[in-house]
């Protein structure tokens, strides 16, 4: 199976505020890579893509959740 959807049956399960903690940590990270990238390049680039993709995911099934309460 693929990352993309080993992640989101694990995210699945997770509760509203469970998601919603996810994704406050998750773009807090993504603000610090990006800044230490302006600062002196990543190694790897990618890696912010598939952050943001990944704090997109979560958003996605957190509203999947309020909507379906």
């Amino acid at each position: 199976m693929s990352k993309t959807v080993d992640f989101n049956k694990s995210i699945e399960n997770l509760s509203e505020e469970e998601l919603q903690a996810r994704i406050n940590e998750d773009e807090t990270r993504l603000k610090k890579l990006e800044f230490g990238h302006a600062i002196s390049p990543l190694e790897n680039p990618m890696s912010i893509r598939n952050l943001r993709k990944e704090v997109a995911r979560l958003k996605t099934q957190l509203r999947k959740k309020q909507l379906s309460v």
